[in-house]
């Protein structure tokens, strides 16, 4: 209709000498059309690690608020199902790039395959989707954090002198690829120990869904099968150590028996002050975040970021992009670090429980 009016104008004035502009509705008004810059993530789970929402979440949404980008993150809650509609949901209400931190390697890749259709590109956070192709791949080095967790366990077992110790091993989920990363890692550490009789190899376990409930009843029942005989526990993450103090207490050898943790969660830390964990291992979560939010936020400006270094997929056996931190191992000896990083507050830490401990350990 509009098309109409504007052509019996034009022709009416050039019937009288003049000269008609008629423009497009599309056009009309524009002033930018391009589309803005927007950055999904999405988190695993808060059951498994406390790390997601109280860190993870709260550094990445400040980085992409300093740089005016905007952000959508959410939990998938450990649902596959849920973690691929919020995907879509994303994919299909403007995300120009997504996050995210695979539940298993089979729905990450399902969402990269999806994202890429769509000219999303995928950066892999913390853990990286096997035969995914993702874009870029943020994490640890995860191999270095589980040889601390074994050189930790032996230090700890040498402090108290204990001869031919019984390890347990409590590993992460099988369907994380960083699991098999830490076991890699403290198994490099164990395995020659085991091999030259120093150590005996007890139960090795992991753990579905790092679920700190099934871990809870699968060293009970180890400990059942060893008639109470384990000296050393090799937990993957804090909330693995945790469920095996929970154990250890209940038949009063907390504390007697060393066992290792992950992620330096304010649990965690707190056990090593009471000294039932032996120690954790710290990885700057914000240094993470900062480094993968830097590379979204660039590949949301259509920019082509240039990572640091390389992993190889097992999978695939193809090179992906990657920035890869440096974990630091905690015991009370330098307990103090986490708070003077910011990662974790006194105020948390050093509640009336812990005052003593605290103030024992350099605390102030």
């Amino acid at each position: 209709m509009r098309k109409s009016i504007c052509l019996m104008a034009a022709t009416g004035l050039l019937a009288m000498g003049g000269v008609a502009a008629c423009g497009s509705d599309d056009n009309a008004g524009d002033t930018n059309t391009a589309p803005k810059p927007k950055i999904g993530v999405i988190l695993p789970d808060s059951a498994s690690s406390v790390r997601w929402e109280t860190a993870d979440r709260k550094y990445l949404k400040a980085a992409f608020d300093a740089a005016g980008v905007a952000s959508d993150i959410q939990n998938a809650q450990g649902d596959k199902a849920n973690f691929q509609t919020i995907a879509e949901q994303m994919i299909t209400g403007g995300a120009s790039v997504l996050m995210i931190v695979n539940l298993d390697s089979g729905t990450g890749k399902a969402v990269i395959d999806k994202a890429k259709a769509q000219g999303v590109p995928v950066i892999d956070y913390d853990r990286l989707t096997l035969n995914g192709g993702a874009s870029y791949y943020v994490s640890f080095d995860n191999t270095a954090v589980g040889k601390l967790q074994g050189e930790g366990l032996v230090k700890c077992l040498t402090d108290k002198t204990v001869a031919n110790p019984v390890i347990a091993e409590l590993n992460g989920s099988p369907t994380d690829n960083n699991a098999t990363l830490f076991k890699n890692g403290y198994d490099s550490v164990l395995t020659p120990k085991y091999t030259d009789k120093s150590y005996t190899k007890g139960p090795d376990q992991s753990v579905p869904d790092w679920d700190n409930t099934q871990a809870g009843t699968m060293f009970e029942q180890m400990m059942t099968q060893t008639g109470n005989k384990i000296d050393g526990v090799l937990a993957a993450n804090d909330g693995l150590g945790n469920a095996a103090i929970t154990v250890l207490k209940r038949l009063g050898l907390n504390g007697k028996v060393p066992v290792t943790g992950q992620d330096a969660t304010v649990q965690g830390l707190q056990n090593i002050l009471t000294g039932d964990q032996c120690m954790t291992v710290y990885k700057a979560v914000k240094a993470e975040a900062d480094a993968a939010s830097k590379l979204a936020i660039a590949l949301a400006k259509h920019e082509t970021p240039k990572a640091s270094s390389s992993v190889k997929d097992p999978q695939s056996g193809k090179d992906v992009p990657a920035e890869l931190l440096n974990p630091v191992a905690i015991t009370k000896a330098n307990i103090k670090t986490v708070i003077d990083d910011g990662y974790v507050t006194k105020a948390d830490l050093c509640t009336a429980a812990f005052a003593a401990a605290c103030t024992a350990a350099g605390i102030s």
